[in-house]
This record gives C-alpha cells, structure tokens and sequence, in this order.
C-alpha cells in the first residue's frame, strides 16, 4: 500500500517508524514502513459470496464449497499466527460473514495478539452485526464499493448493493467500528471517483484505499478496462490534489492506494516539487516499505489452506497449513518465494532499467497476464521513460 496521507502531508516519519521497529512491534498505522517482514496475511475464509462480482479474483459465488479449512483447521492455523506475531490476519472472501464461524474465529485471534479486520461486501452487516464485529474484536472493516449507485450495482450484480454496503458501513460507524471504502478503478468506474469521494467526506469515513487493477481471477477478462497512461496521472492527480485538500481542510481521511507501486514514485516527484526538503525523507520511507510485497510482506492463504505469494498468485501454491504449519510454509525455501525476495536481480525490461526497481517492483501478475512472463515488466506502469531514468537525481 502506498499512504497517499503520510506521504504527502508528511504524517509519518522515518524516526518514528525506526523507534517502534527496534521494539519489535509497529503500529497498525506504520505497517506499510516496516522492515520486519513478519507477512501481513489474507486468509479467504471462504470462496462462498452472496454476490458474483464481475473482477473478483477468486471467482467467488454463491455456493458451498468442500475442503474449505474447518473450525478446528483454523484455529490451529490463527494459533500458528499468533506464536509467529504476524501483525495482521486479514479475513476475506468470497464474502467472510457467510461462514458460520467467523465470530468464534474474529474472537480467537483477537485473543491471540493478532489485529482481526475484515475485507466484505458489507451488504450483510446490519447493526446487529456491526455489533457482532465489535464485540468480536474486529478492529477494520474494510467495504468494496465500485462506484456510484448504478456502476457499483452494475458490478456487483445485484440491485440495491450499493445501499446495503453504505447502510454496512454506517453501521459499523454507529458502533465506533472503523471502517473504510476500497474501490478497484478501472475505466468503466474512473468518472465515479470524485463522486465516491466526496461520500468519503460526507459521511465521515475515514479510509479510502483505491485499487488498481489486477488481472487475476475474473479481472483477467477485463484488461481491455485497465485505464491508460494519461488516465492514470488524471486518477493520481486527482487524489494528491484531494488528499492535501482533506488535510488542509482538517478533515481525517486517510487516502491509500494498493497494488501499482508507481504511485509512490510519482508522489516523490510531486513532493520534489512542492516540498524539496522532504524529498530524501520520502524516499526512506519508499525504501522501508520496498515495493511489492508478494512473498516478502503479504502471504495469501485460500479457502482450502493452500498458501500463495499474494491474493492474485491462486495458481502457485508453496504449501498447505492443513498439513504444515504456515511458519513453517513461509521459512521455507520455495523457489519462486526466494527470487520474490530478491526480484531486483530478475526483472526485465522497463522494471529492469527502472532507477525506483527497489521502490516498486512492478506486479508480477500483470507482467504474467500481458506478456506471459513473471518477471517482465508491469505493463500497468505509466511513469514515463525521462522518471524511470532520472532516479533520485535532485
């Protein structure tokens, strides 16, 4: 993730993220700064969803489906987490309120020293809910939104999703549970971002984390909608412009943005240019966070306990929890987990001879998706050849 906020207005430091590293734990709010590579986990605790989502990643739908991780599967498995101190356990989908024992499971982690959020649809949370998620311990629910009223119903499928997830999200609001909206752009969604953002100030969420799109799962189908170069410097523009207008407004809104790593590059050169003095801070926190994190940061485990490199990489599994515990899966010496964690040596072609390579890193599913290779480069980036060149030249 790439904090729009604490880079550009300057809400994190290099110094504060080093004081809590050397005691070992980082705060939530630093995570994407920290050097200690105890992986952030996403577990889809299920491949059943109450909607068919036209760029889910799993391919998830409303059906039940065997071998997924039983009760007693998964808590052995969070147990393992929580000895290995991973800072977050991501519970995710399909749509995770459909498994029966999430609660039970939200609960045993949050007892464990683990930090429980929640990735969902959030067309099933009521208040009643919220009030389970709550007492669960729950401390983030994060709610996809696609769009305005029409686009998102449009991708979700299903009329009225788009009320049921703002009426989920005032819902965990009503029940002092922090929740925020992810919104994955693409071109048949980009003229709603002003829209969705101003319903982030409106109604007083407090996160936005936009996505750029992966073609993993049925997004694969939708590279044609991939926006383009000129589209994306309007899109980050866009939210450089809004996230300082936020801060300056004095309204907490903390604005992200995941899965194009470029965005940090050029969040450095809008910095060199409106704050020149911050610009040698920025790139430390650019090298603390270290691109891309398949493999090094981020781990995956799907519905049926197999563990990937990310949420995207569902056909490369390095093991499975049900027969080996995830610590000791993730200190395996997998080959592709090995080069993940090198992949300045093996990028190719603009990721090669990019200057910012140990900034970012490019996706290796989009490389795969467009040329058939893991490691050429990410066809999503749209720094221009003059960026990728000049580096950190002052």
């Amino acid at each position: 993730m790439i904090g729009c906020t604490k880079l550009l207005c300057g809400t994190a430091t290099v110094s504060e993220v080093i004081k809590h590293q050397a005691g070992g734990e980082v705060p939530a709010s630093l995570l994407q700064f920290s050097e200690i590579n105890r992986p952030l986990v996403v577990w889809n605790t299920t491949n059943r969803c109450n909607l068919r989502c036209q760029h889910c990643y799993i391919e998830a739908e409303d059906d039940i489906y065997r071998h997924e991780l039983t009760t007693e599967e998964a808590e052995r498995f969070i147990e393992d987490l929580a000895r290995m101190r991973v800072p977050v356990l991501l519970f995710s989908g399909g749509e995770p309120l459909l498994r029966p024992d999430i609660m039970k499971l939200g609960r045993l982690a949050y007892r464990s020293g683990l930090r429980p959020v929640l990735s969902t649809n959030g067309t099933l949370i009521t208040r009643d809910v919220a009030r389970e998620i709550k007492e669960a311990g729950f401390q983030y629910v994060g709610i996809s939104i696609d769009g305005l009223p029409a686009t998102h119903d449009r991708f979700r499928r299903k009329e009225g999703a788009f009320e049921q997830a703002i009426r989920g999200i005032k819902a965990c609001r009503d029940e002092n549970i922090k929740a925020g909206i992810r919104f994955t752009v693409h071109r048949a969604n980009q003229a709603d971002l002003p829209g969705i953002l101003d319903i982030v100030e409106q109604e007083g969420i407090p996160r936005f984390c936009m996505y750029h799109l992966v073609y993993a799962g049925r997004g694969k189908y939708m590279m044609e909608l991939d926006t383009d170069r000129e589209e994306k410097l309007r899109i980050l523009d866009l939210l450089i412009d809004k996230t300082l207008d936020f801060h300056q407004r004095g309204i907490e809104v903390e604005i992200l943005t995941t899965d194009n790593h470029a965005d940090g590059i050029y969040m450095y050169n809008r910095i060199k240019e409106m704050a020149p003095e911050r610009a040698d801070e920025v790139v430390k926190l650019l090298q603390m966070h270290g691109g891309c994190s398949a493999g090094t940061k981020f781990a995956n485990v799907d519905p049926r306990g197999n563990v990937h490199p990310c949420q995207f990489w569902q056909d490369y599994t390095v093991g499975n929890v049900k027969e080996t515990p995830f610590s000791q899966i993730w200190n395996s010496n997998d080959p592709l987990m090995v080069m993940l964690r090198e992949k300045s040596k093996h990028l190719k072609g603009r990721c090669r001879n990019c200057a910012f390579n140990n900034l970012c890193g490019g996706c290796r599913i989009r490389a795969r998706a467009a040329y058939g290779d893991i490691w050429a480069e990410d066809p999503a980036c749209y720094l221009s050849d003059d960026e990728i060149r000049e580096g950190m030249v002052s």
